[in-house]
C-alpha cells in the first residue's frame, strides 16, 4: 500500500465498487488486502445476496463494507475501539448504508449477549490475540449461526486452528504472506 493510500481502503466490487473509505491507523489494524478480499468474496459470491453478516473485529470495515456492497441484507460490524466505531459510522453515513450497523463492543462480550443469527461471519482479530477458538465456540453455543452458515477466519499463517466446533468443515484455505485465510461451513445433522 503506498503512502498516499495509508488509512484508506477501496471497495472492490458491487454497488459501491471503487469507493474509497478512510479508517484510523492504529497498531494491529491491518485491513484484509484487495487480493485476499477478491478471493474470499469469490468463495462467498453465492452466499452473500440477502444474507445476514457479522464482521467481528471490524477494524477498517473492509470485509463488512464489501459484503454489503455485494448484496448482504444486513451487516453488523463489531469493534472495541470507540474511535474506530466512530469512523465506521461516518463511512456508513457517507454510503447511506442503512443495512449496516456498527457496534462498539468487545467481540467476546458481543457474542455472549448475541440474540441474532448470521449466515456469514468474518473473524479477523489482531494476530496477537488468541480468541478465535473462543469466538467460534460462542457462535455455536449462543446459536448465532444459521444452519449452513459460512465462517471466514483470517489469522497468522503459522496459527494452528484447533478447538473449532466439530460440525464445522473447512471448504477452502489459502495463505498470502503472513496471512492464513480459511472458509468453513457449518454442517447440521440431517
Amino acid at each position: 500500500m503506498s503512502k498516499s493510500e495509508r488509512g484508506q481502503l477501496r471497495i472492490i466490487a458491487g454497488s459501491w465498487r471503487g469507493r474509497k473509505l478512510g479508517f484510523p491507523e492504529r497498531e494491529g489494524l491491518r485491513p484484509t488486502t484487495d487480493r485476499v478480499r477478491e478471493t474470499v468474496f469469490n468463495w462467498l459470491q453465492m452466499d452473500l445476496p440477502g444474507s445476514r453478516c457479522l464482521d467481528l473485529f471490524a477494524g477498517s470495515g473492509a470485509l463488512g463494507f464489501e459484503a454489503a456492497s455485494r448484496g448482504a441484507a444486513k451487516v453488523v460490524m463489531v469493534d472495541n475501539t470507540s474511535e474506530t466505531v466512530t469512523v465506521l459510522r461516518s463511512n456508513i453515513e457517507l454510503l447511506s448504508a442503512s443495512r449496516i450497523e456498527a457496534v462498539c463492543a468487545d467481540a467476546i462480550t458481543f457474542l455472549k449477549n448475541c440474540d441474532q443469527q448470521f449466515d456469514v461471519v468474518f473473524i479477523d482479530p489482531p494476530y496477537r490475540m488468541d480468541v478465535i477458538a473462543q469466538c467460534c465456540e460462542l457462535l455455536e453455543s449462543k446459536q448465532c449461526l444459521s444452519d449452513r452458515a459460512k465462517i471466514y477466519i483470517e489469522c497468522d499463517a503459522s496459527k494452528d486452528l484447533t478447538g473449532l466446533p466439530d460440525n464445522w468443515q473447512c471448504l477452502k484455505r489459502k495463505t498470502a504472506g503472513q496471512a492464513g485465510y480459511h472458509l468453513f461451513t457449518r454442517e447440521m445433522d440431517s
